[in-house]
């Protein structure tokens, strides 16, 4: 753990000691990116997730904003963000003063989509030096769509979907019924998913920082199920899955829902839910959110599984307006 993270993490503890007294000092600082989705959604869910990590007391949240598409567009001036000035493009492209400066962060949050332009090669590199070096990150939802042709980008998410993803890019990665883990190099594209609906996650790992206290099955909101998606998933730890139903659309395979990957010094938390704002307003996606967040930052979570978190057969949401 880096010096930084450990200076973090006394001061975490510190806090929770102290009822979050002594927060407000030293927050944990996260950036978030956005700007290039084809999720038209992306702008609210962008203003949602940076509530839902200043809600912890835990963090101090930024947002850098590429040159963005038109999809979402009408969110910008609805979820407007403070020193954002946006400005929208026809198609995405790259953007060659997208150039944030990813080593003042604890912790980065990517809410990019399918169809991202490349960003620049001096920001790839400092992207890449940042993760390697021991920056967290956090992958949401469309994030794993993103830069299928980069290869350190596929290395630091595990997997990912679409973007040209095939056979090339890794194997297939999920869990059969018995709960042991298949590589499958089939030949084919990555990333699909069925109609969107409520499903079931499963926490495989119970004892890890992110899932423990969490209960074993838990009902998540409406969503799109990711399943078939594919990538090099070294140094990657599945802590709970989805069943991608047929009856949906779906694969009949056991599908990761919540992921941690390392990448040198660098951790990451990776979750393909979070489609839409309603997805997002199911507080199991909340806390995984903040406690993944957390995690990546400093490879500890002092959050305490809340209340209404959803049981098995419930869900549980917090209206968002």
């Amino acid at each position: 753990m880096s010096l930084r993270c450990c200076l973090r993490f006394v001061v975490a503890v510190m806090v929770a000691s102290l009822g979050g007294s002594a927060l407000a000092a030293t927050p944990l600082k996260a950036l978030i990116i956005d700007g290039q989705n084809n999720h038209g959604a992306w702008p609210k869910t962008t203003v949602m997730m940076k509530s839902y990590l200043e809600q912890t007391g835990l963090f101090s949240v930024d947002v850098a904003r590429t040159k963005f598409t038109v999809n979402g567009g009408d969110l910008v001036a609805k979820y407007p963000l403070p020193s954002i000035e946006s400005t929208a493009v026809k198609s995405a492209q790259t953007d060659p003063d997208f150039k944030p400066p990813f080593s003042k962060y604890d912790v980065v949050i990517s809410n990019f989509g399918h169809g991202a332009a490349p960003w620049p090669q001096e920001t790839q590199d400092a992207f890449v030096k940042y993760v390697k070096g021991g920056g967290g990150l956090v992958i949401i939802h469309a994030a794993d769509n993103s830069f299928g042709d980069w290869p350190e980008y596929n290395e630091m998410i595990g997997l990912g979907g679409w973007g040209g993803r095939n056979e090339t890019s890794g194997p297939y990665v999920y869990l059969d019924d018995d709960g042991k883990l298949v590589r499958d190099e089939s030949k084919g594209g990555g990333g699909h998913h069925g109609s969107q609906h409520p499903f079931a996650i499963v926490v495989r790992d119970p004892s890890h920082p992110i899932t423990k206290g969490m209960p074993r099955e838990w009902m998540h909101a409406k969503d799109e199920l990711y399943d078939k998606l594919r990538g090099p998933a070294a140094n990657m730890e599945i802590l709970a899955t989805a069943y991608a139903s047929p009856e949906f659309g779906g694969t009949g395979r056991h599908e990761p829902m919540l992921m941690t990957i390392r990448y040198g010094e660098g951790r990451i938390f990776h979750t393909p839910m979070g489609h839409a704002d309603y997805s997002q307003e199911c507080v199991g996606f909340i806390v995984s959110l903040q406690r993944g967040t957390e995690w990546a930052a400093t490879g500890k979570v002092t959050q305490e599984i809340p209340q209404d978190f959803p049981k098995a057969d419930v869900e549980s949401a917090r209206k968002f307006d």
